[in-house]
């Protein structure tokens, strides 16, 4: 079982510094291919989580909704991208970094609707998240 089938939290954190850092480059030639490689491979392991966990909250949503089309969008836009050869090239690099941007942009979206959906189902005297708990 991984992290995301026993429902447990990303560490988003690391991967979101990684990044920036890594969207902020001007000068990778200070970095092998080996070292580049290595932080594709980091990216591409994370966005992968991140996808998996954007279908398994998007498979709850209904089939016709607008958040759930576009996570079909980036899914499929991920799994494309994806599946490019990893390469030991600041631009490789980049372009991970940039998945892991619209992944977890598409996961965001998702869970927001889906807390809106389960908070407007819920009854009187249901708990709900802390963004729509009624005053």
């Amino acid at each position: 079982m991984d992290v995301i089938e026993a429902g447990l939290p990303l560490d988003r954190e690391p991967y979101e510094c990684l990044v920036k850092a890594v969207l902020a480059w001007t000068d990778e030639d200070a970095l092998t291919a080996r070292d580049l490689e290595q932080i594709a491979l980091q990216l591409t392991g994370h966005a992968r989580a991140v996808a998996s966990d954007v279908r398994r909250r998007a498979d709850r949503l209904p089939k016709d909704s607008g958040p759930k089309a576009l996570a079909d969008v980036v899914l499929r836009e991920a799994q494309g991208r994806l599946s490019v050869p990893i390469e030991g090239t600041g631009r490789c690099v980049q372009n991970r970094a940039r998945l892991h941007l619209d992944a977890a942009g598409c996961r965001q979206s998702s869970t927001a609707m889906i807390c809106q959906l389960g908070c407007a189902r819920a009854g009187p005297g249901v708990s709900r998240c802390s963004t729509h708990r009624e005053s």
